[in-house]
């Protein structure tokens, strides 16, 4: 799962301008692309700060009335961009308009779901706007930490507004289910119970820049530890709501659509998730089955190969409990997945013409946030920061990790997954800020995924164990199909959600327990990754047939990520007149 910025997993809507309502005057694309990335700059105290090259020092707005403002001046936006007239447009405009409509058209998906009155899961859950904007700050200089001091001691604030949020979507029936809950509940104990030096709060000050002077550096030090106590506090105390006022009232079934307005809720995240106007939770289901039922059949072939004597779900038992296939201690994960890194590396250059130039690194998940943290994540990086893109690697309950999925897990988030493509993306001088900041769910998942067949392609998998690996892991992603529309569509039971997984999939019990309260808290976000990469997939094959031995796979992987994320109606445009200008 990629997440650049924890304020884009969520979307920008989570945040208000003073302003927001302006109206924009008609004019050109340029010009709306221009109020744009103005108002999410004004909208966004991350990337205003970004741009600005200085640490943020406050939070957005969550307030109805404010998140009401958002709305409206992104829907103002929307209209002024219907309005121009396209038949001038250069290839170059056609692009930038077709993906800042999609891009707005996402948020006021977003803005219409109303997230904000349940936000609460491990992934997506209100406390990491906190933990990760604080423990990944940049801090440069002085002014840098106090800004920080003055984010932690407006943390208070921020969570009287998150707290107002839920207890708007408590009255109106739209509640969490427990799981998230649980999850939630539990990073943010983490934080509560530790000693304050050992809290994400603290963890800016912990080694300051050397350009501030030691007397200077001790006052900082001070203020800091009271500003990160004060955000403590802030975090004990919105448990406590939880725990006593929120805790009482989850909804009774996982799925959304067993809450008042959630069926509607649930179309509109399929819409979003999946960049897919054409697909309702009912086909989608059908495709998850179809997905199942055909990677079966090659985990079956593979089960022969190694002349496994016994069922499958004996084969299953086998590749969950037999020591050979985990790691002993931490140190040893990490180093393997530090080597699959560095052979993924060796094999790009055959399969990608352009290849970046921002390194990445190999992380363990925070302890803190391990237990419910998925297996793995990626951060993109920034050179202009001097920060590489970071590919994380979950070293909890190490007998849940197998060493057979850490290659498919590896190319998905490192390369030639995640890094690479953002990587890129980050690199083109020619793209705007505001489509270096789109994240196309389909798109950017459905890259991951089909990375994970293509470093098969390229030779990463050595043994039939670590192909099954790869099978399982796309296994899971179809499963993802048919757990996802089962329990927001379909009314089922986590249980029932959970069967796909234990009886088609090698993923370890601990993975699927923590995935499946990831999609209970995330509706219609896992549908991407499989729709995405059947699109890739398909077009690979279309341009394939239509060019021959005119086919290049590293000049088609390079079109596809050469001008970054973009609604899958889109993509397949560029793909079919890109094969049909070489075939004039």
């Amino acid at each position: 799962m990629f997440l650049r910025q924890i304020v884009f997993s969520s979307f920008f809507f989570a945040l208000a301008a003073n302003s927001a309502s302006t109206a924009y005057a008609q004019g050109s694309l340029d010009d709306v692309v221009e109020a744009y990335e103005s108002l999410v700059l004004e909208l966004s105290p991350e990337l205003r700060a970004a741009e600005e090259g200085v640490a943020p020092s406050t939070w957005g707005d969550v307030t109805p009335e404010g998140l009401a403002e958002a709305q409206a001046a992104m829907a103002a936006l929307a209209d002024e961009l219907a309005a121009i007239d396209q038949s001038g447009y250069s290839e170059t405009e056609r692009m930038n308009h077709a993906i800042l409509s999609a891009q707005i058209s996402d948020l006021l998906l977003s803005a219409e779901m109303d997230d904000d009155r349940a936000r609460i899961g491990g992934h997506t859950g209100f406390q990491l706007d906190v933990t990760y904007g604080i423990s990944r700050v940049t801090i440069r200089n002085e002014a840098d930490v106090v800004a920080t001091i003055a984010r932690l001691n407006a943390v208070p604030a921020y969570f009287a507004d998150i707290r107002a949020n839920l207890e708007r979507g408590l009255a109106e029936g739209f509640v969490a289910y427990e799981d998230p809950l649980t999850t939630t509940m539990e990073q943010i104990s983490a934080q509560v119970d530790a000693p304050i030096e050992e809290t994400d709060f603290y963890a800016p000050f912990l080694n300051l820049p050397d350009n501030i002077d030691e007397a200077r550096r001790a006052e900082l030090i001070e203020e800091g530890r009271a500003a990160a106590l004060t955000a403590q506090a802030a975090f004990a105390d919105i448990l406590l709501f939880l725990e006593t006022d929120y805790a009482p009232h989850t909804r009774p079934l996982p799925g959304v659509g067993t809450v008042p307005t959630g069926r509607d809720y649930y179309r509109l995240a399929v819409t979003m998730h999946t960049s897919r106007t054409d697909l309702t939770p009912e086909d989608i289901h059908v495709i998850g089955l179809s997905e199942v039922e055909r990677i079966r059949g090659q985990m079956d072939e593979i089960i022969e190969e190694v002349g496994f004597e016994g069922t499958f779900e004996e084969f299953l038992t086998f590749l969950r409990t037999d020591e050979q296939f985990y790691a002993q201690t931490a140190d040893e994960l990490m180093m393997h997945a530090a080597r699959i890194a560095k052979d993924l590396d060796y094999y790009m250059p055959a399969y990608f013409g352009h290849l970046p130039r921002q390194p990445y690194g190999v992380v363990p998940v925070p302890a803190a946030i391990a237990p419910g943290f998925s297996t793995g994540l990626y951060f993109g990086g920034d050179m202009d920061e001097g920060k590489p893109g970071e590919y994380w690697v979950n070293t909890y309950a190490l007998d849940q990790r197998p060493l057979y999925e850490l290659p498919a897990l590896t190319a998905h988030e490192a390369v030639p997954g995640h890094h690479h493509q953002i990587a890129i993306l980050q690199e083109q001088e020619n793209v705007p800020e505001f489509r270096r900041n789109y994240f196309s769910n389909a798109f950017v998942e459905g890259w991951g995924l089909y990375s994970e067949t293509l470093a098969g392609e390229m030779g990463l998998y050595d043994t039939p164990y670590e192909r099954f690996g790869k099978l399982s892991y796309e296994m899971w992603r179809a499963c993802r199909l048919v757990a996802d529309t089962g329990m927001h569509w379909m009314g089922w039971t986590r249980e029932e959600a959970e069967v796909c997984f234990l009886e088609n999939s090698a993923l370890s019990p601990l993975n699927i327990e923590t995935e499946v309260t990831r999609y209970i808290s995330w509706p219609g976000q896992a549908l991407g990754y499989k729709i995405g990469e059947l699109t890739i997939l398909g077009l690979r094959e279309e341009a394939r047939e239509a060019l021959g031995n005119d086919f290049d796979i590293r000049e088609f992987h390079d079109l596809i990520l050469a001008e970054g994320a973009m609604p899958l109606s889109l993509l397949e445009e560029r793909v079919r007149t890109w094969i049909a200008e070489k075939t004039v």
